[in-house]
């Protein structure tokens, strides 16, 4: 029985569009350099991301607006939801393209398609309001626009549920992870601040040798998989951090905190102990509750 592919997934895998996502997310890249502004719009301070919140403030505005359009007589209030929408709609796209540019290709692809139908509808609803303002109804404009609107919004869920932007890529290691000490190899076998793959238990580790001991951190990165160990320790805003090499993700090497996105979540860290120079790693465990 052939596998079913969601009609969605066609949009990832054409590669016309990879032009228009190079343009925007190269001209996001200019605009938005790594720093404050950045992590702000990724949703760094919060520990989740902000887009997905931030967008349903338009969608619901607008929605509001078209029903009561649907009902008759509630223009005054029609129009209020429309204005209230295309505001909200600024915050909303501005996280989005800061999302949107750390994607991978498949990513990107749905992205420009979401984008774009999020501006056409945006324009059905702006001329909905001239349309009322010069005393004609802008119904048909809105019901278009809500049309196309909730079209974007099912490519934006796609996104999040199917091609995973924006989901915690560690979230599954205190469940995967060795409850009970694993083996790591021998103390001397580690290169001081020079990162290395272990394998503990199910989940691939990163060990990370410091004049000061040893850091165990789960080596896929939390923002989009990349393998930390190809990574390189660095000083980051004053701290010790280990840099994912594909988008530039800082985790501190001490607890995994975030110090700059776009990762959201924190690397998770594993416990460590030495016998007999041989170093042994687990899931850390929290008040005494057991991952898993």
């Amino acid at each position: 029985m052939p596998s079913r592919r969601s009609p969605i997934d066609l949009i990832a895998n054409v590669t016309a569009l990879d032009r228009a996502a190079g343009l925007v997310r190269d001209a996001v890249h200019k605009v938005l350099q790594p720093g404050a502004v950045k992590n702000a719009l990724h949703g760094v301070w919060l520990g989740h991301a902000l887009h997905p919140a931030l967008a349903q403030m338009p969608l619901g505005f607008f929605t509001a607006a078209t029903a009561l359009d649907v009902i008759g007589d509630q223009d005054a209030a029609a129009k209020r939801l429309i204005g209230l929408g295309i505001v909200t709609s600024v915050p909303a796209a501005t996280t989005g393209l800061a999302d949107f540019a750390e994607g991978h290709e498949e990513q990107q692809r749905i992205g420009i398609v979401h984008a774009t139908l999020n501006t056409v509808a945006l324009g059905c609803y702006g001329a909905s309001l001239v349309q009322r303002a010069r005393g004609r109804s802008g119904t048909a404009s809105s019901l278009l626009g809500c049309v196309i609107s909730v079209a974007s919004a099912a490519l934006g869920g796609d996104l999040i549920s199917r091609h995973a932007m924006g989901a915690n890529h560690a979230a599954e290691v205190p469940h995967t992870g060795p409850d009970d000490w694993h083996e790591l190899g021998l103390v001397n076998d580690f290169t001081t601040d020079r990162p290395a793959r272990r394998m503990a238990g199910l989940i691939p580790v990163m060990v990370i040798k410091q004049s000061t001991g040893f850091t165990v951190l789960y080596d896929e990165c939390s923002h989009m998989a990349a393998p930390l160990h190809d990574g390189e320790l660095d000083t980051v805003e004053g701290e010790r951090c280990i840099v994912c090499p594909w988008h530039g993700s800082a985790f501190r090497v001490d607890d995994g905190a975030v110090v700059h996105g776009p990762a959201i979540a924190p690397q998770p860290v594993l416990d460590t102990e030495i016998r007999e120079g041989v170093l042994y790693a687990k899931v850390r465990t929290f008040a005494g509750v057991p991952a898993s």
